[in-house]
């Protein structure tokens, strides 16, 4: 197998979130280039338009004026952006500007990387390799199907399965220093599809992995539209209880829109700390809205935050646990004169 086994999230060698909170700099940010999907996939809100009529999120396409203003923005922290993950809500490939969005991040002194993730629908050679070019460091395709019935059944769109994969191929060729992650879900797999998986997918990707499908998304009942058995981890580990969310203490997520959201899963946009059209990106994370919200969770407030209280990422796929650190950091919080 060429591919390495690994997850789309490092978790090796992490930083222990408890040793440097609070972050002057996020270590993450995520930038949305499109919350549009060309996909309905039964375990995503992102394609239920129907779902999405009732809340405030309209979609759209992130402008590069406001792409370029972000960008700028960062040279107001004092240290480096780890990843700028140019994915939240929808497909990214949509946005026609995405490749000038990477070339103009690379060229930034305030972000150490750059990545993003995909369906992989779009990713013919004349779509990914002006991207690639511009010197995105990974991308992460999500496969959705085996097979040209399958992706119908499980995303409600017509894929060419086999040119799907010749795309794939051709990119991976000619990726030089960008590293393709392949990812699917144990969910639509038999044991048969899953060893033709590894087979078809092993030798044109640096990395590969089968993920689990888990009811993460808050407020949106994966349940009812996928069929599996939640007793297991996204990446097959076993299920732990954490309370206190450490994504608001590292990472930060800007919509297409410019709003802020506090959270990469807040797929209705209606938990917002700012909008980045309007102010700096470092004022909004250091705003006193969003510290209200890191507070909370330092006090073990989680279930009297709407959204919030019922968010199963911190079950199915944390990789950070700062619950037993919670008193000592809000008196850190304190030291820092960040009213709590």
């Amino acid at each position: 197998m060429a591919a390495e086994l690994q997850t789309r999230i490092n978790q090796d060698e992490r930083t222990p979130l408890q040793d440097v909170i609070p972050l002057s700099t996020p270590f993450m940010l995520f930038v949305d280039p499109s919350s549009i999907c060309n996909f309905k996939c039964n375990f995503c809100p992102t394609g239920n338009s129907k779902l999405l009529s009732g809340f405030r999120r309209r979609n759209s396409l992130l402008s590069l004026d406001l792409f370029k203003k972000i960008v700028e923005d960062l040279e107001d922290f004092p240290e480096k952006i780890k990843v700028l993950r140019m994915y939240k809500d929808g497909e990214p490939f949509l946005n026609p500007d995405l490749a000038e969005m990477v070339a103009y991040a690379k060229k930034s002194s305030k972000i150490l990387s750059v990545d993003t993730t995909t369906n992989g629908s779009l990713l013919t050679p004349e779509r990914a390799m002006p991207v690639i070019k511009a010197g995105i460091d990974q991308i992460n395709i999500s496969l959705d199907g085996m097979s040209d019935e399958q992706f119908r059944d499980f995303t409600h769109t017509k894929v060419d399965f086999e040119q799907y994969r010749k795309n794939i191929e051709k990119i991976y060729k000619n990726r030089g220093d960008c590293k393709i992650l392949i990812k699917t879900v144990k969910e639509i797999l038999t044991p048969e599809t899953e060893k033709l998986f590894f087979e078809y997918f092993s030798p044109i990707s640096d990395k590969i992995f089968v993920e689990h499908v888990a009811p993460c998304w808050p407020e949106f009942d994966v349940a009812e539209k996928v069929e599996a058995e939640y007793d297991i981890g996204i990446y097959g580990q076993p299920l732990s209880s954490v309370d206190t969310c450490p994504y608001v203490f590292y990472s930060m997520s800007i919509n297409a829109d410019g709003f802020v959201s506090i959270c990469f899963l807040d797929w209705k946009h209606e938990h917002l700390i700012g909008d980045v059209r309007e102010v700096s990106v470092k004022s909004i994370w250091d705003s006193e809205e969003f510290n209200r919200y890191r507070i909370e969770f330092l006090k073990g407030n989680r279930k009297d935050i709407p959204f919030c209280k019922d968010c199963q990422q911190l079950k199915y796929g944390m990789p950070d646990n700062i619950d037993p650190y919670r008193e000592m950091l809000l008196a850190r919080l304190r030291e820092k004169s960040i009213t709590v």
